[in-house]
């Protein structure tokens, strides 16, 4: 009896038929954007393909591998020389938190689900804390989901469409014996990572081993052509499949209040970032990208495809990755004692 074909066998074939179209269409990031529609529509359609197994981490590895790549040992030095302004964007953008906690709390509901919803990234942690507080972790979930979604389709668009077209520079050249060291250190440090328990394992293990060899060695290297396709494919395939209709019909008003308040998050990320550059005399464009809600890698992605400074909103991002998971929970209990 011949054996079934597993439930995503199809899932990297819908992928890649959406990123040719949207390459085609000259769409941003159109690997990850096209994939993540057409998975979409897919599973909105009825036919509720599954995520291809290690699919996300291995887009996260080769992506985070190929941005560790930019920091070489001069980029390294501006980011050190900026720390005060990266470490202000990464408040600012912590802050604007606040927002979405408010127009959660004045609909009803609870404060634990508004707190851990609004908080900037790291969302599978922030489903973990929900259920540790009484919070409602599905609504956890779907609004950290919907606010990817929004990122993933507005924030590149916006952007790419927004600035004037540039030239990029000559690639850098590509080192195999270098990357045969790197890759699968940087897997290595994943797993450990992800052994201890620490947040997105498969994107800041493989970007800190590629940026700390990077610096020191001021490597200048860049890895082959095609790699960020297939990241990208591979990221946009599985992000789709969190997905279907029922997510879309579930609680229509509370995810209306998240497009809301995700809106009015980029908005005054931006707003920050044009105050902060013109301040600290920074390119603001990358400031904005790097203060915008979101996720590292899509906003990174953004930033390489732009030719922006991909040190300054991956360090950004970095940073407020941490204190978001090192902060969130003290934060919430002293907001709960201070109401007692």
């Amino acid at each position: 009896m011949p054996r079934e074909l597993p439930g995503w066998w199809a899932t990297p074939l819908v992928g890649a038929l959406g990123g040719w179209l949207a390459s085609l269409a000259n769409w941003p990031l159109p690997w990850m954007v096209g994939s993540l529609l057409a998975v979409i529509a897919v599973r909105c359609s009825g036919w509720l393909v599954k995520e291809v197994p290690r699919g996300r981490q291995t887009g996260q590895w080769l992506i985070a591998s190929a941005i560790g790549l930019h920091f070489t040992t001069e980029v390294m030095q501006q980011v050190l020389e900026h720390f005060g302004v990266i470490l202000a964007g990464a408040l600012g953008t912590l802050l604007l938190s606040l927002i979405g906690i408010f127009i959660l709390l004045r609909s009803g509901t609870d404060r634990a689900t508004a707190f851990f919803s609004s908080m900037p990234g790291g969302a599978s942690e922030m489903v973990n804390l929900a259920k540790r507080h009484d919070a409602q972790p599905a609504m956890v979930a779907a609004a950290h989901s919907m606010r990817l979604l929004l990122v993933v389709l507005i924030i590149p668009a916006v952007f790419t469409w927004s600035l004037p077209p540039v030239s990029p520079p000559p690639p850098a050249p590509v080192s195999w014996p270098w990357l045969a060291f790197l890759l699968p250190a940087g897997a290595l440090l994943a797993m450990l990572w992800k052994k201890l328990g620490q947040p997105n394992p498969w994107m800041l293990g493989p970007l800190t081993v590629c940026a700390a060899a990077s610096a020191l060695f001021d490597l200048h290297l860049s890895m082959p052509q095609g790699i960020g396709q297939l990241g990208q494919w591979l990221i946009g395939c599985s992000l789709g499949c969190h997905f279907d209709r029922a997510f879309f019909r579930s609680a229509p008003r509370f995810m209306l209040r998240i497009l809301l308040f995700t809106l009015l998050a980029m908005l005054a990320a931006a707003g920050l970032a044009e105050i902060l550059g013109w301040a600290a005399t920074l390119n603001q464009t990358s400031l904005m990208l790097g203060m915008m809600p979101g996720g590292i890698t899509e906003l990174c992605l953004t930033a390489e495809a732009l030719q922006l400074s991909v040190a300054l909103v991956t360090a950004l991002q970095v940073l407020r990755l941490f204190m978001v998971m090192f902060l969130a929970e003290p934060i919430y209990r002293l907001w709960q004692r201070a109401t007692l």
